[in-house]
């Protein structure tokens, strides 16, 4: 699914108007009937006599806002509108929806000083709900003044609140907040998702986010370039490869998963298994010969290959030339779990990626070798999977982790471009950024997941899917899905804190069982 920014929503709001003739009015009244069908679906079918607060601004948002309490007015709930401005200020679209509004002798609070912040005050208290139609995607900044002053008073309530398209003082294009937002309980955008109710920390102040069809027309968006997506079911769903009725673990793929060092071996094992679990036909864990033992111990279907070793018991640079070797038998190299940073080990990685002739998932360690030179990956390579926690994107690209973490979307295109390759940068709302500009945001996952393991787990995942034929940025898209979908499952029965990363491992094949259907692995469910 597009995600837009304001300016890109802007324009298809012009464009539905000037070039397919759909009038404006007709795009707020369906988007104000988006919004009362999901208040509906919130009291199941139930409004009647309900207690709804409708707080609008002067603008669109607000005329979306005033839609919602014509409808709902007509269903026999109880309305009240607190109108952040005259009423003499509406222009347009929202004007005329006020003067409907007020014919069907709908009640009108104007919040005009602080003087009037206490009858809305005392209405919170009976509410059955919050519609807040505030700010739209114009907004930038902090909320300042009665805004700000509304908006606090409405977190305070504690009740369910609705945000028309986004929640007021958030920025559309950076989900940030710079003053007072609305802590909605869901969302409802038009059209299509905003960006900054994809990034953290709007997508926490949207609470769930329903995406609602006004009617701009489809072709009208198919026709616009947008490189900004969020993933979806349908579209992981159509991606996932498919399993042939008569086929054999060689069509499959083989992993070669190099990684391990004394103290480590479980990185390497889960990424090796993870692998396994997202389908490929064959892995094997390539380690240093003295953990051999402890890789045949811990894994039953991973086939093992002991590699030569450091004085310190990590990978040396005599392991070169075995692990080329056995890339001539492999399709995707799995490289960095567990694999420490002893200086042979990071002049082996180093003198490895400008050989490589198959598609590798550079990870952990191996990431932090290529901090020492990243001349390697503006140079002539293979296909690459990077996957970076923000620490070591940090170290990467010579910044912090803080700095990486307030632009991320940007550096990960950034690098991704400059370096030619698919860049994952792991965290909240993980983005997979590709070499010809596009960016894809994972929505899945949670903060359980933030522990020892989980990122070894979706380097086996991303190689797994590679194994298979997918593409590198196909891959390592889905891969993140799927790798947020188990970690989602595995909190419903687990619980948060007690997550492991080997919890992702179980619950990987019951995330994939639901991406099948009967035909094969194909076909969609929901909107791309």
């Amino acid at each position: 699914m597009y995600l837009v920014t304001a300016a890109e929503m802007g324009q298809l709001d012009r464009l539905a108007s000037s070039e397919y003739l759909v009038p404006s009015i007709v795009l707020m009244e369906n988007a104000g009937l988006r919004v009362v069908e999901s208040i509906r679906r919130h009291f199941q079918d139930r409004v009647k006599n309900r207690r709804v607060l409708i707080f609008c601004g002067k603008g669109n948002n607000g005329g979306d806002g005033l839609v919602v309490a014509r409808h709902l007015l007509n269903q026999g709930a109880e309305v009240k509108v607190f109108l952040l401005a005259r009423p003499e200020d509406l222009r347009g679209d929202a004007r005329t929806n006020l003067e409907i509004y007020q014919k069907m002798g709908g009640r009108l609070y104007p919040i005009l000083g602080e003087s009037h912040l206490q009858r809305a005050d005392i209405a919170l208290l009976y509410a059955d709900l919050v519609v807040d139609a505030i700010f739209g995607t114009g907004f930038k900044g902090a909320a300042m003044g009665l805004p700000a002053a509304v908006i606090t008073m409405i977190n305070k309530a504690h009740r369910d609140t609705v945000a028309v398209d986004l929640p007021s003082g958030l920025e559309a294009d950076t989900g940030r907040a710079f003053g007072p937002c609305i802590q909605a309980t869901w969302t409802v955008t038009f059209a299509l998702p905003k960006l900054g109710l994809a990034v953290e920390p709007g997508a926490s102040y949207a609470g769930r986010l329903e995406v609602a069809d006004i009617g701009i027309p489809q072709k009208l968006i198919d026709s616009q370039r947008f490189d900004l997506h969020l993933l979806t079911t349908a579209w992981c769903r159509s991606r996932l490869p498919k399993r042939e009725a008569g086929g054999h673990k060689g069509l499959y793929g083989h992993v070669l998963a190099v990684g391990g060092s004394p103290g480590l071996t479980g990185a390497i094992a889960l990424a090796a298994t993870a692998a396994l679990r997202a389908g490929a036909g064959l892995v094997t864990a390539a380690v240093p010969r003295g953990v051999h033992g402890i890789l045949e111990m811990k894994t039953t279907e991973v086939m093992t290959c002991p590699l030569p070793e450091t004085p310190g018991g990590s990978l040396s640079r005599e392991a070169l030339e075995p692990i080329l070797e056995r890339l001539a038998q492999c399709d995707v190299l799995a490289l960095g779990p567990g694999l420490s940073r002893d200086p042979a080990t990071v002049e082996l990685v180093k003198e490895l990626l400008p050989r490589l002739k198959v598609p590798a998932v550079v990870d952990a360690d191996a990431l932090n070798a290529l901090a020492t030179d990243t001349s390697i990956l503006t140079g002539d390579h293979g296909p690459l999977v990077l996957t970076p926690h923000p620490g070591e994107m940090a170290r990467l690209v010579g910044t912090t982790a803080a700095r990486v973490q307030e632009d991320r979307l940007e550096i990960a295109r950034k690098y991704a471009r400059e370096w030619q390759v698919v860049l994952v940068l792991k965290g909240a709302r993980t983005i997979i950024a590709w070499p010809d500009g596009q960016a894809y945001i994972n929505p899945t996952g949670n903060p359980g997941m933030a522990t020892a393991g989980s990122g070894d787990v979706l380097t086996g995942v991303i190689a797994g899917l590679m194994a298979q034929g997918l593409e590198p940025g196909v891959a390592a898209a889905l891969g993140a899905f799927l790798h947020g979908a188990a970690g989602d499952e595995a909190r419903a029965s687990v619980g948060q804190y007690a997550l492991l990363a080997g919890d992702l491992l179980n619950f990987l094949p019951a995330v994939c069982r639901n991406l099948e259907v009967e035909a094969g692995v194909t076909a969609g469910l929901g909107r791309d």
